[in-house]
C-alpha cells in the first residue's frame, strides 16, 4: 500500500549572480582579459569604456545621465513588463562562458616550437638510408620518449615494424641503426635507453685524448651503481683514482645533461608569473594596489537601456514584440550582473590582499622570509569577514609583486610550530633556518636528519626527526649521503 508524506526541509542554492562572481574571483588576471572579452563578444548590452556616471558636464547632461544609470532597475520598478515576459523566463537566464569551473583546468596559451619528432626526423635525411631503413630509422625515430630515451624493448620494435608495416627485421639490424642515431644525432645522448647509456654516449662526444674525460668514462661504464650512490671511496679503489682525479671526472658527468630531450619537447611550456597585486612601500608605509588589468571600464550599453522604454510605450503587444523585449531583458540583466561582479571581485580581492599584507608586515617590510608569521585560511577569512572558500579562491591563483620579487599568495600561508619559549613560528620560517643550515654544512660531512634535528632544537625549534626529513623534502633537498661533495 502506498503511502504519501510530506516533508519540509531547507535548501540552499546560488543564484547566478554569486555563481559568475565565484568564478570570476578564482581566475588570474592573465585570464580576466580573455574573460572580459567573451563576456563583450555574446552580450551586446555590455561595452567598454568608462560609465557615463563620471562624465557629467552640464545639468541636462546629468539629467539624461540620471535615467540610464536607472536603467535597468528604475524600469524594472516603473515599467510593468507582465505582458512581455514572466519571471521565470527572464531569471532562468543562463550565463554563458563564465569561465572554467572549479572541476576544469585551463591552460595558458603557449607558443609552438619545433618538436623533437621533427629536429629528429631533419637529421635522418642525413644518414643515406634506403627506403626501407628509412621506415625502420622513423620507427625508432617514434619510439623515443619527450625526454629524449627510448624505453621500449627492441624485440617490441621488430613486432610493430612486421605487424603493421609488413617490414621483416631483427633485433641486430636495429640495434645497428640505432647506434647511427646514437652516435650521429643532436642533442648528446639521445635515443639512449637508460640513464647510464645517456651519459656514456655524451662522454663519447667529448676529447677522449683528455684523461679526465676518460676518467669520467670509467666511472660511468664501470662504477655506475657506486656513483649513483656516492660510494666515492668504493670507486677510487675500483679504479685506482686519487682525490683529485674523482673530483675532476665527477665534475665533468654532474654537467652532462639527463634529459637530452627535455629542452625540445613539443610546447615550449615557459610561462610567467603574472602579479595581481603589487605592494610599494611609500614613506614607511605599504600601498596596496591591483594590477590594472584587474579593473577594466565597462558600462551598460545606453541603446539597450533605451529600448527597454521604446518597446514599454508601443501599443502593439504581439509574441515578436514580447520576444525582443525579453532578449533585451536578459541582455541588460546579465550586462549589470557581469559589471557587478567584476567591481565585487575587485574589492574582494583588495580587502584580502590587505589582511594579508597586516598579517605579514613585518616580511613585506624587510623582504627577510624568517620574519614569515603563522597564517592560515582561518585567519584571513575572520579578519575580513568572508568564508574561508573565498579566501581560498583568492589565494589559489593569485601572485603579489613586492618589492623583493613576486611571490604566489599562497607562499604566506603556513602552519605554526611552538618553540621552547612557547612563541609560535611559522613553519616557513624554521624551514628558512634549516636551509641557512643545510647550505652552511661541511658538503664532505653533510649533516643527517638526526643532527639537524639537535641543531634546531639548540636554536629553539623543538621539532622532530621526521618533521626535519619532511622539511628537507619539501625543500628539495635529497638525504645526506646524496649532498657528499669531495
Amino acid at each position: 500500500m502506498q503511502k504519501l508524506n510530506l516533508t519540509q526541509g531547507l535548501q540552499q542554492k546560488l543564484s547566478p549572480q554569486q555563481i559568475q562572481f565565484i568564478k570570476l574571483l578564482q581566475i588570474p588576471t592573465v585570464e580576466l582579459a580573455s574573460r572580459i572579452e567573451e563576456e563583450l563578444e555574446i552580450n551586446p548590452a555590455l561595452e567598454e569604456g568608462r560609465d557615463d556616471e563620471l562624465e557629467r558636464p552640464t545639468n541636462e547632461e546629468e539629467s539624461m545621465d540620471s535615467e540610464y544609470d536607472d536603467m535597468p532597475e528604475s524600469h524594472e520598478e516603473d515599467i510593468s513588463l507582465d505582458d512581455y515576459v514572466n519571471d521565470d523566463e527572464v531569471f532562468g537566464y543562463k550565463m554563458q562562458g563564465d569561465g572554467p569551473s572549479v572541476e576544469e583546468e585551463r591552460e595558458m596559451p603557449i607558443p609552438m616550437v619545433q618538436s623533437l619528432t621533427d629536429q629528429l626526423v631533419d637529421q635522418l635525411g642525413f644518414l643515406q638510408l634506403d627506403d626501407r631503413q628509412h621506415i625502420i630509422g622513423m620507427q625508432l625515430i617514434g619510439s623515443i620518449d619527450n625526454d629524449g630515451y627510448i624505453r621500449r624493448d627492441l624485440e617490441a620494435i621488430v613486432n610493430d615494424l612486421a605487424f603493421s608495416l609488413n617490414i621483416e627485421t631483427d633485433v641486430d639490424e636495429l640495434d645497428e641503426l640505432l647506434k647511427r642515431i646514437q652516435h650521429s644525432f643532436d642533442p648528446p645522448g639521445i635515443a639512449a635507453r637508460d640513464l647510464q647509456e645517456c651519459l656514456e654516449l655524451q662522454l663519447l662526444r667529448k676529447d677522449n685524448n683528455d684523461p679526465e674525460i676518460v676518467n669520467a668514462r670509467k666511472v660511468v661504464v664501470l662504477c655506475f651503481e657506486e656513483f649513483k650512490k656516492k660510494h666515492y671511496k668504493k670507486i677510487q679503489k675500483k679504479l685506482g683514482l686519487n682525490d683529485d682525479d674523482l673530483r675532476e671526472a665527477i665534475n665533468h658527468i654532474i654537467k652532462l645533461n639527463p634529459k637530452p630531450g627535455g629542452f625540445t619537447s613539443t610546447y615550449a611550456r615557459v610561462q610567467y608569473l603574472t602579479p595581481d597585486f603589487i605592494i610599494r612601500e611609500i614613506n614607511g608605509a605599504l600601498q596596496v594596489t591591483l594590477n590594472a588589468k584587474n579593473a577594466p571600464e565597462l558600462r551598460v550599453s545606453r541603446s539597450y537601456a533605451e529600448m527597454i522604454d521604446t518597446y514599454e510605450k508601443s501599443k502593439k503587444k504581439d509574441k515578436s514584440i514580447k520576444q525582443t523585449v525579453r532578449f533585451v531583458k536578459q541582455k541588460l540583466d546579465a550586462a549589470k550582473w557581469f559589471i557587478d561582479a567584476i567591481k565585487q571581485r575587485q574589492e574582494t580581492l583588495l580587502k584580502t590582499m590587505n589582511a594579508i599584507v597586516e598579517h605579514q608586515y613585518d616580511f613585506f617590510i624587510t623582504g627577510d622570509e624568517g620574519k614569515l608569521k603563522p597564517m592560515i585560511l582561518k585567519d584571513i577569512a575572520q579578519r575580513i569577514g568572508m568564508d574561508i572558500s573565498t579566501v581560498s579562491r583568492v589565494a589559489n591563483s593569485k601572485a603579489v609583486q613586492t618589492d623583493f620579487g613576486i611571490y604566489p599568495l599562497k607562499y604566506f600561508f603556513s602552519e605554526s610550530i611552538t618553540t621552547e619559549s612557547g612563541e609560535d613560528v611559522s613553519s616557513k620560517e624554521v624551514k628558512h633556518v634549516l636551509k641557512t643550515i643545510i647550505d652552511g654544512e661541511d658538503k664532505a660531512k653533510p649533516l643527517s636528519d638526526d643532527k639537524l634535528e639537535k641543531l634546531l632544537k639548540i636554536k629553539g625549534y623543538n621539532i622532530a626527526r621526521r618533521t626535519v626529513a619532511k622539511y628537507r623534502e619539501q625543500l628539495n633537498i635529497p638525504v645526506a649521503r646524496l649532498r657528499k661533495e669531495l
